[in-house]
């Protein structure tokens, strides 16, 4: 009998393991931004003196920790990060990470930071080119993922380099106040308080993406394009780029945590250009976007979705790339998409006639970007259309609309090629959540 109970306890055990690995939830990316550099190439808004935190970019991080706020666009309990040394030129070692809910400035609320492992160890190599995924962390303060709320929350994501790091892998135009610890200050990352991180930053570092557990069925959708994806002129902190608009209407549509929208811009990137890239050919706008597919959208978790808008800075005085250039770019770049399965949509680019910046606004540019949303317009080349362009162009002067035009950063006049927050609402409320969401009601 004794024998008998033995084994029916052994098999009940059995069927309530089975049941819990199959009620595990699959990774989706909630939150991502695209790795470039080496610091300081790029294109950075709102950016403090880094001279304190970063004395010798060459030399990159030296003994000190990273505190880097994220807002997550999807919440789940358990949650892992990526973190990237592909534009590093030495090994980097990673050590002390931690993920916990952002009280204010650089503090963590109390309770909440937990300890991130690699391979069930402490601390990670990273040798030039490569990522690593953390291991799973259970996220108790996101154990109800659709609760309210969590919603508009953000983390704060903690991390040592040991030693010195060399060129540093980084975002520049994150709009988001990131902070840094001093040099040779050691690790901080499972400090709760604010006081080892004196230093502030407008980009984020080593750290380009951010997985939840989800079920399945979860859409991901990700913004992929250049500055006008990335949010200049958008507001600093506010999280009001055409990515975090479309996010809050999916929320409204979906209701709450049911869709993750991501941001894949970068400031200054094009589709057809460089032509080489790396950290000793470094370009302020990234890597071309057939270049950086890969690692920025089809290796991140769960893509169905893409919505593209590029190309103005192919038809800039410094990208000077023709037409046909930039279509068989996109014509290479949907293809990739579509062969995973992934949804593309084609947004079409907002006027930069009149602009103020020298590399922008000429007669010339504007015929080549009219060209381009013709293209993008033509059945047959995307599954759908985001036809920003006409929800932003002023008819009457063949340039954005005057109340997009003034800088919503800083302040200012604007540029007349980046919309501010108004016109990024506006591009935002443009899209059909139905176009990103096919066979959804």
């Amino acid at each position: 009998m004794l024998r008998l109970a033995l084994i029916a306890m052994t098999f009940a055990l059995g069927l309530a393991g089975a049941a819990t690995a199959q009620t595990v939830l699959p990774w989706k990316t909630s939150w991502a931004a695209s790795a470039h550099g080496p610091y300081p190439v790029g294109n950075p808004s709102a950016q403090p003196d880094q001279r304190f935190a970063f004395p010798d970019a060459k030399a990159g991080a030296r003994d000190q920790s990273f505190r880097l706020i994220v807002k997550p666009t999807l919440w789940g309990p358990q949650a892992r990060i990526r973190l990237s040394n592909a534009f590093g030129t030495k090994p980097i070692t990673v050590e002390g990470a931690h993920i916990g809910l952002q009280f204010g400035s650089a503090a963590v609320v109390p309770g909440t930071n937990r300890p991130l492992s690699f391979g069930g160890k402490s601390s990670v190599v990273l040798e030039p080119g490569a990522s690593v995924w953390s291991d799973a962390t259970d996220l108790p303060f996101a154990s109800e993922p659709a609760s309210p709320l969590l919603q508009g929350r953000k983390l704060a994501i903690s991390f040592h380099i040991a030693g010195e790091s060399g060129p540093m892998t980084w975002h520049a135009k994150a709009l988001q106040t990131s902070y840094v610890g001093a040099p040779a200050s050691g690790a901080k990352g499972a400090e709760e308080a604010e006081t080892g991180f004196p230093y502030a930053t407008a980009s984020w570092f080593f750290l380009d993406a951010l997985d939840m557990r989800a079920p399945a069925e979860t859409p991901v959708i990700v913004g992929f394009g250049d500055s006008i994806t990335d949010g200049t002129a958008s507001t600093m902190n506010g999280d009001d780029r055409w990515p975090d608009v479309l996010a809050r209407r999916l929320t409204q549509a979906l209701g709450i945590n049911k869709a993750a929208v991501l941001n894949a811009g970068i400031g200054g990137n094009q589709v057809a250009g460089p032509a080489e890239y790396g950290p000793n050919k470094p370009f302020p706008g990234g890597p071309a976007a057939g270049q950086r597919l890969e690692r920025d959208v089809l290796s991140l978790s769960g893509v169905t979705s893409v919505i593209w808008l590029e190309g103005i800075n192919d038809f800039s005085k410094n990208g000077n790339a023709s037409l046909e250039a930039v279509t068989a770019g996109m014509r290479d770049g949907v293809a990739r998409l579509k062969a995973k399965g992934i949804r593309v949509v084609g947004a079409t680019l907002v006027s930069a006639l009149g602009s103020t910046s020298p590399a922008h606004g000429f007669a010339e540019q504007d015929e080549k970007r009219k060209g381009l949303n013709a293209f993008i317009r033509a059945p047959g080349n995307f599954d759908a259309v985001a036809d920003f362009d006409a929800a932003t162009l002023d008819a009457s002067t063949g340039g954005l609309k005057t109340e997009f035009v003034p800088d919503s950063t800083t302040g200012g006049p604007g540029d007349k090629l980046h919309p501010n927050r108004t016109g990024y609402l506006i591009m935002g409320a443009a899209i059909d959540p139905a176009i990103v969401l096919p066979g959804r009601k």
